[in-house]
């Protein structure tokens, strides 16, 4: 089935999706929104039939003659190196791209089953979005938008190769970045690999935790654990595949967390103060360096907490009253008050409209804590 541009994308299509979980079905659903034919598989007949309801794409026709132009490996990570060199063999004139969460152990795997022609026509991806939901029916459109996706090309790669993986990143909205599989692998490590384990750690320990403890809960447990409701299975297999990286940086966790604890049984001790201090502030520092809106310096806005009464249209009335204002927001985070029917609103705007705001409130009769 020959493919046609529709205007502004840069991929024709067909393209093939194989898995529909919430990734695969949120590619299919960008894709066909853009007017692309996408066709989906999957090992889970119910998965798959989900997908095609929600709209991400079409089952293939027995016998139609199908050539697609690029196929999307979104499989969990240790199917996806037999999965890449079987489609690399079944559609010798297509594009094979991955979006597995590792990347070296799948390259180093199809290095040593396909020859150097296919491997030209396969290059590793790895779009960094997602859900603590799972499956199809979490699946968005709009789940890439202004987010990163990874294009990791090997010395194999052909242009042409390249050029594809990057249109379909591009077509569903994302920003690419090219980098290595290594240095992919050591960065995921870093910043989204070691995050979920030590969110499932403090987790943890609120397993026995008594319900007058987890009843003071605000936003600062919240955002820590927030990732830990995470697919064990799926997690299982991704710090499985990079063990090796993550290991090094928990090494280094380990240290500082035993340096802790030897400050904290003296806390009186010469230096124990300081060394704490020290702690906070290299925290300090790390969360300092993360990109802020749309990847540029973190700047520091001024924020003030609005309380909301807890019923239907609040927010939508308050966000839309700051729209009015002409101000833009920068940053909204919602808490609810124990025992109480009203929400708190914690608004971020740049420090130069922080008093226009604050006037703009008080006047429409919020109630504004500074």
């Amino acid at each position: 089935m020959p493919g046609v541009n529709n205007g502004g994308t840069h991929l024709s299509g067909p393209v093939l999706i194989v898995g529909t979980g919430l990734l695969g079905a949120s590619i299919g659903l960008g894709l066909k929104a853009r007017g692309i034919d996408v066709v989906l598989t999957d090992i889970s007949p119910s998965t798959q039939a989900v997908a095609e309801d929600i709209g991400a794409g079409r089952a293939l026709n027995p016998v139609e003659t199908f050539e697609p132009e690029l196929v999307v490996i979104a499989a969990p990570p240790d199917v996806t190196a037999d999965l890449s060199a079987k489609a690399l063999t079944e559609y010798p004139n297509a594009v094979i791209v991955d979006i597995a969460s590792v990347k070296a152990s799948v390259l180093d795997h199809l290095t040593t089953v396909v020859d150097d022609t296919a491997l030209g026509r396969y290059v590793g991806t790895h779009p960094m979005a997602g859900r603590e939901k799972s499956g199809p029916v979490a699946a968005s459109a709009e789940l890439f938008t202004s987010m990163p996706w990874v294009v990791c090309a090997s010395e194999h790669s052909t242009a042409v190769a390249i050029r594809t993986a990057e249109a379909l990143a591009i077509d569903l909205g994302a920003v690419v970045a090219r980098m290595s599989a290594e240095d992919h692998d050591q960065s995921v490590a870093l910043i989204s690999h070691l995050p979920q384990v030590l969110s499932s750690l403090v987790a943890s320990r609120l397993q026995d935790s008594p319900p007058h403890a987890l009843a003071l809960a605000g936003n600062g447990l919240r955002d820590v654990t927030r990732i830990a409701a995470s697919d064990p299975r799926l997690w299982v297999q991704i710090l499985s595949a990079n063990a090796d990286r993550l290991v090094e940086i928990l090494y280094g966790v380990r240290e500082d967390l035993n340096r802790l604890i030897g400050t904290l049984e003296n806390p009186t001790g010469a230096g124990s103060r300081l060394d704490m201090a020290q702690l906070i502030s290299e925290g300090n520092v790390g969360q300092a360096r993360i990109p802020g809106k749309h990847g540029t310096p973190p700047e520091a806005f001024a924020r003030m907490t609005v309380l909301v009464d807890d019923v239907p249209g609040q927010i939508a009335r308050l966000l839309t009253e700051i729209g009015d204002a002409g101000i833009n927001l920068e940053d909204l985070r919602l808490e609810h008050s124990p025992g109480r029917q009203v929400g708190m609103a914690e608004i971020s705007v740049v420090p130069g409209k922080r008093h226009d705001l604050l006037e703009f409130l008080t006047a429409n009769g919020w109630k504004v804590v500074q």
